[in-house]
């Protein structure tokens, strides 16, 4: 791979931009912001679900702060790459449109999550493979079954980027590489990626969009290793390892700040494991005027951000060109001297944030309000599509979306495509927005009076 063209401009349905301050890799930026998925972040599950504290991080602050760090991180690799590649500079690249590369990215990095989280993943995952959604197997092929029965956020994220209701070809037309760079994991959702490579652990495109991301990866220049059966993969975009690496620095420091503002976390734990991460950062004298607990985290937790967004880059750099090359495909932070106390935090988490009571219930129910919306959304639609009158069926369609029509407004003739509107459908909703939809298909509450 080579920079010049990793660092690509053009858009899918390019046409000549009109004149404007901003670098293209800004625009970018400013497109997510306004999309309305990215909207809908603010009321959807990071750790707690449907939470009430406003200290509690929901998604859109959670990628907000991501974009934070991976600008961060960008700009601090950035200067060193334009030195080791002057040709940059000729091609008027600057470090500020490398940081605004990855700020875009990680910004969009969540978009595609479903509502409450992971956990939400693994509802509409449960959906096809053991719940109603199973009898639709045999009419599909194995890759198309494989992206509904083993739903990925990050392929729902390309999708809701790419694509558009008006028909406008790119979506949110962001440049191939923000796009390359959002795409952590460039590969279909079947056959299984190559053991012990990052890249290809999850999927990061559906059947429906996979022509877009074979001429995005030809575009800019990713590593095939796709095969002889055209099973589609291939090596990340180098600035991909960035967005991870912000992501990784913001879930682990940030919940962790969470666990202790909620209570769950005492800061007799919290205080020695941020201190050690903060490194030569800490400084004792200035920490010693701190008086307020609160203050004390906020202050460590941002000395910590400090010292992993140097340490990452420092990692990324002494391994550029590996990356380049393909034969480095493993997270950053498994490569930083801070991995160990990282491990640690992660650890302490998972035992008390992420598996605690609160959370798990809230999962529980909404495992059962995105598995009855999908089956009465998909059921609903094939119903009308196969020519059935039943007026229940009818009037549920009446209720949906454009998104899950075709040009025509009418149900699409592709089972596959049906399902995967419906299912994008769901998945798009917030956690509020799934809660009331359901509530009121299962007659438990009535829309409000006009």
């Amino acid at each position: 791979m080579n920079w010049t063209r990793l660092l690509s401009p053009k858009r899918f349905g390019d046409k000549r931009d009109v004149a404007d301050i901003r670098s293209a890799f800004e625009k970018d930026f400013d497109r997510v912001i306004f999309l309305e998925a990215f909207r809908r972040l603010q009321n959807k599950t990071q750790v707690i679900p449907l939470p009430e504290d406003a200290f509690v991080h929901n998604r859109l602050t959670h990628s907000l702060e991501v974009s934070s760090v991976g600008r961060s991180l960008g700009k601090e690799t950035g200067k060193s790459l334009l030195k080791r590649y002057p040709e940059l500079e000729a091609k008027h690249i600057e470090n500020s449109d490398i940081g605004a590369i990855v700020a875009s990215a990680a910004l969009a990095h969540d978009i595609g999550n479903p509502p409450f989280g992971h956990a939400g993943e693994k509802a509409i995952s449960e959906f096809y493979k053991f719940g109603a959604g199973q009898k639709y197997k045999s009419m599909l092929s194995q890759k198309q079954w494989n992206d509904l029965s083993n739903f990925e956020g990050n392929a729902h994220g390309f999708r809701l980027l790419t694509t558009s209701v008006s028909g406008i070809e790119g979506g949110a037309r962001l440049s191939y590489a923000t796009l390359a760079t959002f795409s952590k994991y460039p590969k279909e959702s079947f056959p299984e990626g190559i053991k012990d490579r990052a890249s290809s652990k999850k999927y990061g495109f559906f059947q429906a969009e996979k022509n877009m991301f074979k001429t995005l990866a030809g575009h800019v220049g990713l590593i095939s290793y796709s095969n002889e059966k055209n099973d589609l993969m291939w090596g990340r975009h180098p600035l991909a390892f960035l967005v991870e690496a912000a992501d990784d620095i913001c879930y682990t420091v940030i919940d962790f700040e969470d666990g202790y503002g909620l209570g769950i976390i005492p800061f007799e734990t919290f205080e020695p494991l941020m201190k050690s991460l903060a490194g030569t950062y800490f400084n004792p004298k200035r920490y010693k005027q701190i008086k307020v607990e609160e203050e004390k985290a906020k202050y460590l937790r941002a000395l910590a951000i400090t010292n992993l967004v140097n340490s990452l880059s420092k990692v990324f750099l002494n391994n550029e060109k590996a990356i380049l090359a393909g034969t480095f495909d493993r997270p950053l932070m498994d490569e930083s001297e801070l991995k160990p106390i990282i491990k640690k935090i992660i650890n302490l988490s998972f035992k008390k944030l992420y598996n605690s009571p609160t959370v798990v219930d809230i999962e529980i129910a909404g495992f059962e309000v995105i598995k009855g919306l999908l089956e009465t959304y998909t059921e609903a639609i094939n119903d009308v599509y196969s020519g059935k009158s039943a007026y229940y069926a009818t009037k549920i369609v009446q209720q949906l979306p454009k998104s899950c029509f075709n040009n025509e407004q009418k149900p699409d003739d592709d089972l596959y495509i049906r399902l995967l509107k419906i299912t994008s459908y769901v998945a798009s909703m917030t956690d509020a927005q799934a809660l009331k939809k359901y509530r009121q298909l299962k007659g438990i509450e009535l829309p409000n009076n006009p």
